[in-house]
Order: C-alpha cells, then structure tokens, then sequence
C-alpha cells in the first residue's frame, strides 16, 4: 500500500505540474468571472420569483378583502330583510375570509422580510463580482505585460548569444587580417631589398654580383674591339708573347 501511495502521489504531482504548465491564468480568470455572473443572475432570477409570489399573494388578499366588503354588505341586507339565519351564513364566510385574509398578510410579510435578505444578498454579490471584474482586468494586465518582458528577455539573451558568436567571429576575421597585413608588408619590404628580383635567390650574394659586373664589363671591351677590327683582349691573350 506504501508503494501504491507514493506512485500515485507522484502521478498527481506530475498531473498537476503538466495541467499548471497547460494552465492560462487568464482563462481562468475569465472562467471564475463567468462563473460568479452565472450565480449573480441566478439570485437576481430568485428575487424576481419571490417578487412576483408576493405580488401574487397580494393580489389575493386584495381579493379577500373585496370578498370580506361583499359579505358585509350581504349580512346587512339579510338581517334587513329578517334573515337572520343568512346575516349568519354571510358572518360565517367573513370570519373564514378574515382567517384567509390574515395567512395571506403573513405570508406577504414574511416574502417582503426574505426579498430584503435576498436583495440586500444580490447587492453584496453584485459588488463583489465587479470587484473581481476590476481586479481580474488588473491581473490579466500584469500577467500580459510580464509575458511581453519575458519575450523580450528572451530575445535579448538570443540576441546576447548571437552577438557573441558574432564577436567571436569578428575577432577571428581580425586577426586574419593582420597576419595578411603582415605577410604583405614583409613582402613589400623584401622586394625593396631586391630578394625579390632574383628567381634564382642568388642577387643578393656579392660575389655573383662582382662576377656579373666582371663578365658585362668583358663583353663591352669585345663589342669595342670587334668595331674598331682589332682582336678583342681575349684573342691578344691568346697570341704568342701577348
């Protein structure tokens, strides 16, 4: 029996937990407001009922006591005419009417005395439902405005994250950008120094340089002795005694 109690303890805390998280308290709200108009107008239809009994009791006590006149007058003119066994009958019927006519007052008496009792009922009510009207509408309101911030936080802490892959991004994106912007300054300044010049990587040795200023220098004294018809210095070299 323990193990049954806690499972279904559990299942009801898990009941109410999903039919919370379901749960719109403006609806709910709305519904108890119905509610409460239902029973407001439920005692507004008994005060009208009890109205209209008491209405109808009146209305027949009226009629007893035009009743009660007309046997009056009946007793008169039979004692008048000596009929003293019908003034009796008609005495009779008075004294029953007057037995009706007195039930019928406290009957009406006691209807005026639970028509205040409902009335005053009906006030309270009324009130308290305008009331709950009022601060229904507030909740409603506040409950809104606090869906409306938590949209909003939500989409700013979206928005925070996001912006901080993008920073991420944008830090990334820098720092490639510096190391192109040194790879290209230390470019620039390997062609001023004339690395860059040399496919084969030997420019800046001095004595490459030194032996192709020799050479060029050579061959403009042979292009000068080839003009002039002469041997050129490498040819006189090559004579005997020369």
């Amino acid at each position: 029996m323990g193990v049954l109690t806690r499972m279904s303890t559990i299942v009801k805390s898990k009941m109410n937990r999903i039919l919370d998280n379901a749960e719109d308290p403006r609806e709910t709200l709305d519904y108890a407001y119905e509610k409460q108009r239902e029973m407001l107008q439920n005692v507004k239809r008994g005060v009208v009922e009890m109205v209209t009994t008491k209405r109808r009791l009146q209305l027949q006590a009226e009629k007893v006591k035009a009743n009660i006149s007309t046997v009056e007058n009946q007793a008169r003119q039979a004692l008048a005419a000596g009929r003293e066994d019908l003034a009796r009958m008609a005495l009779q019927r008075k004294q029953a009417a007057l037995i009706e006519l007195e039930g019928l007052d406290q009957q009406v008496a006691q209807l005026e005395i639970e028509q205040e009792k409902l009335t005053h009922a009906e006030q309270r009510l009324q009130a308290k439902v305008e009331a709950f009207k009022s601060k229904k509408e507030i909740i409603k309101a506040q409950y809104g405005a606090a869906q409306a911030q938590v949209r909003i936080g939500s989409a700013l802490s979206g928005l925070s994250e996001e912006m901080g892959d993008v920073q991420l991004a944008v830090e990334r994106a820098e720092g490639k950008t510096e190391t192109l912007r040194a790879k290209a300054g230390a470019i620039d300044e390997l062609a001023e120094l004339g690395v860059l010049d040399d496919v084969s990587g030997t420019a800046g040795d001095p004595l490459s340089r030194e032996l192709e200023q020799l050479t060029a220098s050579q061959n403009v004294e042979d292009e000068l002795a080839a003009l002039r018809g002469g041997p050129s210095p490498d040819d006189k070299k090559a004579l005997p005694g020369g």
